[in-house]
């Protein structure tokens, strides 16, 4: 979308406030925090939608990104008991979960020998007998077997965790592991910033304070992560907003954020099983908003697994610019909680097809986002 073409939809809105709004973005000026409420209640979808492509647009023009990626899951067994969760048993249940050791989690690994996946993510319940020691072994064998693999791992919550049981301060804890091969750090476990919704939801867990603390150390050693944010569930706009508004000032201080992911909550078989779900058109918002306000993230994510392929083809216009990775596994996290796809995984043709027909470009991408490559003109059967 040209310029010319996004100043007609800001002049054409009558509201004064949302065409001031518009114009700091075309402005590249940054919008505020009333701003950005004032979006989520007031914005009509189709004008939000508008300006979160024109800014896509302006980034990255029509190319999206995707990787080729599989998950290990270590353990559903957690301390924790957010009220969100589908996925975890507790620690006093423990015989209901699994368990993996490191021999089978390297069993994973090799089981990818001669495929041309770039990166594995790692991440799971907080297990109390799944130690620091226990992934710094795990992240030695990895880079032992397969050295070019990037390891993206362990949210914040699994981390603060283990650093606690092994005595030691968040940077000494983050040097450890960075020196043992942990590459980049996923952007799980953020939730919702605000306390009034996150002593709700997860009251047990890590702070906000220690989830930015653990990043911020994290881009301080030279690695990069990513972000996310649980939506449609009790939070409101301003509870959003705050959210981002962290995450946006610490990306001013450190740049470290490659990748903002909002993540749709799901109420299947869990504590809020009472609380429906975000509509389409809220999930749209969400993305577009994220676009608009994240004015210093140079990516915004849709994880297809959780939104289905068809929400997630439209999020790219909407402000996405990512469509995650191939998954090539069956990822538990997300399709014990509803998510649209039980068998989250989609082979490059797919994944390839699916953002052609939404008129993009698909290039695939390591976890830093360097070009692998372009798929624009390759024929795909």
């Amino acid at each position: 979308m040209g310029k010319g073409n996004i100043e007609i939809i800001i002049a054409a809105e009558k509201d004064q406030l949302l065409q001031k709004i518009g114009n700091k973005i075309i402005h590249n000026e940054r919008i505020s925090f009333e701003d950005g409420v004032y979006l989520f209640e007031k914005a009509p979808l189709p004008y939000v939608g508008s300006l979160a492509n024109w800014k896509r647009e302006s980034l990255h023009g029509d190319t999206t990104y995707f990787n080729k990626n599989f998950h290990i899951e270590p353990t559903n067994v957690c301390v924790f008991s957010c009220k969100f969760c589908s996925y975890s048993k507790l620690y006093a249940h423990k015989e209901e979960g699994w368990e993996l050791t490191i021999d089978q989690m390297m069993d994973i690994v090799k089981s990818y020998d001669g495929k041309p996946v770039t990166e594995v993510h790692i991440v799971g319940g907080v297990h109390p007998k799944l130690t620091l020691d226990f992934f710094i072994t795990l992240l030695k064998a990895i880079k032992a077997h397969r050295p070019n693999l990037h390891i993206k791992g362990f949210t914040p919550v699994e981390l603060d965790y283990m650093f606690r049981k092994a005595k030691l301060t968040t940077e000494e804890g983050m040097k450890l592991a960075y020196e043992a091969g942990l590459d980049s750090l996923p952007g799980g476990g953020a939730e919702i910033f605000h306390p009034e919704i996150r002593t709700v939801i997860c009251a047990d867990k890590a702070t906000a304070e220690e989830w930015l603390h653990i990043h911020k150390t994290a881009h301080h050693l030279g690695m990069h992560s990513n972000a996310t944010l649980l939506y449609g569930h009790i939070e409101k706009a301003k509870h959003r907003i705050d959210h981002m508004e962290r995450l946006r000032q610490l990306q001013d201080e450190t740049k470290g954020f490659n990748t903002f992911i909002p993540l749709k909550f799901r109420n299947k078989d869990n504590d809020m099983h009472d609380v429906p779900e975000s509509t389409m058109l809220n999930d749209l918002k969400m993305y577009a908003i994220s676009r608009l306000y994240l004015d210093n993230f140079p990516h915004i994510k849709a994880y297809w697994p959780m939104l289905g392929r068809e929400v997630a083809q439209l999020t790219l216009s909407y402000g996405v610019n990512d469509i995650d990775g191939t998954i090539d596994d069956t990822t538990k996290i997300y399709s014990m909680a509803g998510s649209e796809e039980q068998t989250p995984a989609m082979t490059t043709e797919e994944l390839v097809r699916l953002i052609k027909q939404a008129h993009r470009k698909p290039v695939e991408r390591g976890t830093l986002y360097n070009v692998i490559q372009d798929y624009s003109l390759v024929e795909m059967d």
